[in-house]
């Protein structure tokens, strides 16, 4: 996409004698129709919503003195209440601080699933630093020093049973054994900044290394304390963690449960055990495509995003509970579209903008697209982050002066290519790097997808490109007729859609944050293509 050139810091609906025309604030006008200029506004701008201005902790730190009894957490049988955790959590401040961590600093939290996990978010929150979550099981240690060495983290908190390898001039504290000391103190006397980062999430690094995004309490504040975004998690609503920490939507999980006073059901090795538990699921698709929905008695709510949703998965699901498609990356924070998704509604959208966040669908040129037209997604709005540490060539690249908003506010490239509805819904075509070639032909893989999990029987789908001639697709689970797929496809989109390979899986593989292992599926399709050969 070429470079941006906003010349313009915002836009006014200015009365002309042919009609009303969007000018810039240098009147520049940008093309639209008088009905796709009120659109663009109507659709594109979420409701206003007023936001507590607190930082997550003192959501967090209010339950602990009201219901100091009532349960926090649960792990594998173990249970921590608002109250306990609170005295673990003032005690390991304690500690931090006497190592000299002070606000503004970035904490690593490298650690397991479990009850100290917790323990150790709200001990950072309490010094007024932000929490850098990694997963003591997955992270590699490569990955680790740069993830260190980019946020700067000198202080890591880690578990005696599972040690990580540390760069020379980093301090490791094991949570546990500060949890197993009996000494109570009072909580650190930190002021608490609400525009203050409350944690660092690092990309997946699938093309390049992990890029650090720094997220707010404000940011944050704007979708879990705020409809829909809240799920309807009130004081004693359980709540599944199932997501890996290091992915933002465990943030969802975690903060957006503890800051409304709920349980938090830490999972073991077992997803559908704490699902079948859990009244409030939040997932991956494909993650939710292996959990079945009418074991789940309990649940009355569910959200997923980070992946295309297929629309068989959607009904399913809300048939019988409430169900959330939601979108967005991590740089505006989890996700700035919801959609309630009805069985019978006509479509399956990605919504609309979360309150006080906005989307734009813009062409190639950064110009607003027809009301209708296929553009990319940019995102502007309180969910926005401050962006990338330590890349500012990124950040030109994917963060710009918002010119809808003005008053030097961001808006985001999301990357993702979406078009309004006719009634102000978006629908999702894709991301732009999952736009390949085949024959001389631009071809979204997420389009065959989505064909291929229309076909009976298939719960997931994906597909990959194999060469400039030919993709190949992956579909679970393994009895799906393949030949009906093919068919399927063949019926609904241009021959050179058409995958050469259908390889039917038990499961898709999945990657370490619970979405599709697209790099291993090309692996396999490559390895099948030479066993044919």
């Amino acid at each position: 996409m070429p470079a941006i050139d906003y010349t313009w810091q915002q836009y006014d609906y200015v009365k002309q004698s042919n009609g009303t025309a969007l000018l810039g604030a240098r009147g520049a006008p940008i093309g639209l129709e008088e009905r796709d200029q009120r659109l663009f506004r109507q659709f594109g701008w979420g409701p206003a919503r007023a936001v507590p201005r607190v930082a997550m902790h003192q959501r967090i730190e209010h339950y602990a003195a009201t219901t100091p009894d009532a349960a926090a957490a649960a792990h594998r049988g173990r249970r921590l209440t608002y109250g306990e955790l609170e005295r673990h959590a003032n005690r390991l401040a304690a500690h931090l601080i006497g190592d000299g961590v002070r606000p503004g600093d970035r904490v690593a939290l490298v650690v397991r699933r479990g009850l100290p996990m917790v323990v150790g978010i709200l001990a950072i929150l309490k010094t007024g630093a932000a929490y850098v979550p990694q997963d003591a099981k997955m992270v590699r240690t490569p990955a680790l020093r740069h993830i260190l060495a980019t946020a700067r983290s000198t202080i890591v908190l880690t578990q005696s049973d599972a040690p990580v390898e540390l760069p020379q001039g980093c301090t490791g504290i094991d949570i546990d054994e500060v949890m197993a000391e009996t000494t109570d103190v009072p909580a650190p006397r930190v002021p608490a900044d609400p525009h203050g980062a409350c944690y660092v999430l690092f990309t997946s690094g699938t093309t390049g290394a992990p890029n650090g995004v720094a997220v707010t309490h404000a940011n944050l504040a704007n979708l879990l304390l705020t409809d829909p975004g809240d799920l309807g998690i009130r004081p004693g609503t359980t709540v599944g963690q199932i997501l890996n920490i290091a992915f933002d939507m465990a943030a969802w999980e975690i903060l957006g449960c503890l800051t409304h006073g709920g349980t938090l059901l830490i999972r073991g090795d077992d997803i559908a055990a704490t699902a079948r538990e859990a009244e409030v699921i939040i997932a991956t698709p494909t993650i939710l495509s292996r959990l079945d929905p009418e074991a789940c008695e309990r649940v009355r709510t569910v959200a997923v995003a980070g992946e295309p949703c297929p629309r068989a998965l959607a009904d399913r699901w809300a048939r019988r509970c409430a169900f959330y498609n939601g979108c967005g990356p991590t740089e505006t924070t989890i996700v700035n579209t919801m959609q309630r998704h009805h069985p019978g509604a006509e479509r399956l959208t990605i919504g609309r903008p979360t309150p006080n966040n906005t989307v734009y669908i813009l062409d190639e040129h950064g110009k607003p697209c027809p009301i209708g037209e296929v553009g990319e997604m940019w995102a502007g709005g309180d969910g926005v982050s401050a962006g990338y540490l330590a890349n500012p060539e990124l950040n030109a690249e994917r963060y710009r002066p918002d010119p809808f908003l003005g008053g030097g506010r961001t808006m985001f490239r999301t990357r993702d290519l979406g078009r309004w509805t006719p009634d102000g819904e978006l629908e999702h075509f894709g991301r732009t790097d999952d736009q390949v070639k085949i024959r001389g032909f631009r071809v979204e893989l997420d389009a065959v997808s989505a064909v291929l999990e229309s076909v009976p029987g298939c719960a997931r789908a994906a597909t990959v490109k194999l060469d400039d001639r030919s993709l190949a697709a992956f579909v679970q689970p393994a009895t799906v007729d393949a030949d009906l797929a093919r068919k399927i496809v063949a019926e609904a989109l241009p021959y050179y859609c058409v995958p050469a390979a259908i390889h039917l899986l038990e499961a898709l593989p999945l990657t370490d944050r619970g979405k599709i292992d697209k790099a291993r599926l090309l692996r396999l399709a490559r390895l099948g293509r030479e066993a044919t050969a």
